[in-house]
Parts: structure tokens; C-alpha cells; sequence
């Protein structure tokens, strides 16, 4: 899915509408020490019956986010975009 690299959108901190710059949003790195990913990491460990963390099951294409940064305030926000698509979104040149 294609996206235009700037989009004429509303800025909630300026309060008005601004040529906005386009980046694909990426997820962070996760926390290494979070009680879920402890969890997790317990659950994995052993010799258990069906081990968790192995799906076979392919799943719907996700929602897809776009990062929004307005030019006079320099503030970004998140923008999700509606529909969930198989392919990943990319940028137009």
C-alpha cells in the first residue's frame, strides 16, 4: 500500500491544518525485564506438551500506522491507517 510522503492534515497542537511529513511508524524494541516477557520466557522454558510461542496459524494483516510530523511545531502523532492490509505500507518518492 502506497502512502503520499506529505499529507494536508489537522495538527493538534497548532490547532490548525499543515503540510504534514509522512514516516512509516516502527514498533520499539521490547523490554527485555517486563513481567510479560518474563512470563513468557518461563513458559517457553522445560520440556512441556505444546510449547507457547509456535502458532501455525496465519493471521489477518494488521492495521498499518503512519508517523505524522507537523513543519511548524514539530510535533508528530500517530495516524492508523483503517483498513488492515497483508502488505506492508511504503512511502511514495
Amino acid at each position: 500500500m502506497k502512502v503520499p510522503k506529505e499529507i494536508r492534515t489537522y495538527c493538534p497542537r497548532c490547532k490548525k491544518h499543515t503540510l504534514h511529513t509522512v514516516k512509516i511508524a516502527s514498533k520499539g524494541r521490547a523490554r527485555s525485564l517486563s513481567f510479560g516477557t518474563r512470563k513468557h520466557e518461563r513458559k517457553l522454558k522445560g520440556h512441556g506438551g505444546k510449547r507457547a510461542g509456535e502458532k501455525t496459524v496465519k493471521k489477518q494483516g494488521k492495521r498499518q500506522k503512519i508517523l505524522l510530523t507537523c513543519p511548524e511545531c514539530k510535533k508528530s502523532h500517530e495516524r492508523v491507517l483503517g483498513t488492515r492490509t497483508r502488505k506492508k505500507i511504503e512511502v511514495k518518492r
